[in-house]
């Protein structure tokens, strides 16, 4: 399998900036501006979420095939959809934190899924390290978060 194109990487990179300007602001110390910001988060990271399921449809789709291992990486795609919709759910009914702790989940879940399918040589070179270093950096910003919200800790913004 061929490695990634620098723009998939540089994109990829660029995808964590609302993670980290919309945690800052979820923490802020203007209650309104906070609960905006955490529900920002949980939209985009949600948003990301099926991104990330809609990915491995599109690897699945890219080398047709028939059988159990097709359809469980197709039923496997809508997954993280799912959890990212549960996310808004609940962030809509005013509890982020809850909304954080199950993108939190739903991102260590990918992550999981993803690096089984690595060893299965299901996904290109160069994909896992990427979505490594985005995925610890993801629920860092998330787990950061979720731990000050809980503690009621506030930035001055």
């Amino acid at each position: 399998m061929s490695s990634l194109p620098p723009l998939a990487i540089l994109l990829g990179a660029a995808g964590i900036i609302p993670f980290a300007v919309f945690a800052i602001l979820a923490v802020s110390s203007s209650p309104d501006r906070a609960l905006a910001a955490a529900q920002a988060l949980v939209g985009y990271g949600a948003v990301i979420l099926a991104f990330l399921g809609g990915v491995h449809w599109g690897f699945t789709l890219a080398e047709p095939g028939q059988g159990r291992a097709v359809r469980a990486r197709l039923s496997l795609g809508v997954v993280p959809s799912l959890i990212g919709w549960v996310a808004l759910l609940c962030v809509i009914v005013a509890l982020p934190v809850l909304s954080l702790a199950i993108l939190i989940a739903g991102f260590v879940g990918v992550l999981v899924v993803e690096t089984r399918a690595q060893k299965r040589d299901l996904l290109p070179a160069g994909y896992m390290a990427m979505r490594w270093v985005i995925s610890v950096i993801v629920i860092a910003i998330l787990t950061t978060v979720l731990v000050l919200r809980l503690v009621g800790a506030h930035v001055l913004l």
